[in-house]
């Protein structure tokens, strides 16, 4: 309880800029938690659909049951259902459907990820703003005979310093968010390619056994 305190008091003195900065932190929090939620919901393919789309040899029934056992709104089972409702038009045809769908869903993966690279740059420079406020105050408090105000001085001091801190930890904490989900975006994004190719060369397989003639894409 104590340590609360004391930590309370300290941001206290960070000054006016500790209230933009906390708005920033609430934010990188907000966007941290509604992405885990997203992926850990929507970017979850089960290693049994996995398996059998690698194989080739598979009935698009099986796919369809395996689709429908995903979760309503997942973007693996969108973009599957794209490809698997235009699999009797040309390749080129459905790899212009896929295509499209996938940037649907990667859109839809990116959003809010900007916001915390933008805090990324925002909050040391807030913070910074707070030290150069901090500082001038101490040099308000020191008049041409000499220092007018000692406590005054060591307060400007700690509001500078406590503000930078604050800025640098957020941007910190925004940068490795920022990291983590843009790795698992890219990864997300590999394996739905790869797998759309898996199942566009499945329907060029189908089409040639079945003596159809497609464009070369």
């Amino acid at each position: 309880m104590q340590y609360f305190n004391t930590s309370l008091k300290a941001l206290q003195l960070g000054g006016l800029m500790i209230y933009p900065l906390f708005v920033l932190g609430i934010l990188v929090l907000i966007i941290s938690i509604d992405r885990t939620f997203v992926y850990f919901r929507y970017a979850r393919l089960s290693n049994q659909i996995l398996e059998l789309i690698e194989t080739y040899n598979f009935a698009w029934t099986q796919l369809e049951e395996g689709i429908g056992s995903l979760r309503d709104g997942n973007y693996f089972g969108r973009f599957f259902q794209v490809i698997l409702n235009n699999r009797t038009n040309p390749s080129w045809w459905v790899e212009s459907r896929a295509s499209d769908e996938a940037q649907l869903i990667e859109t839809a993966l990116n959003r809010g990820l900007w916001i915390l690279e933008t805090i990324v740059t925002a909050a040391p420079l807030l913070g910074l703003v707070g030290t150069i406020i901090g500082m001038m105050e101490s040099f308000r408090l020191i008049g041409a005979s000499g220092i007018i105000n000692p406590t005054g001085i060591t307060g400007g001091v700690a509001q500078a310093l406590i503000a930078t801190t604050i800025g640098i930890i957020i941007a910190l904490a925004a940068l490795f968010v920022f990291n983590f989900f843009s790795y698992l975006h890219s990864k997300t994004m590999d394996k739905m390619e790869r797998l759309g190719t898996r199942l566009i060369d499945h329907i060029r397989m189908d089409q040639d056994g079945n003596g159809v003639k497609h464009e070369i894409t």
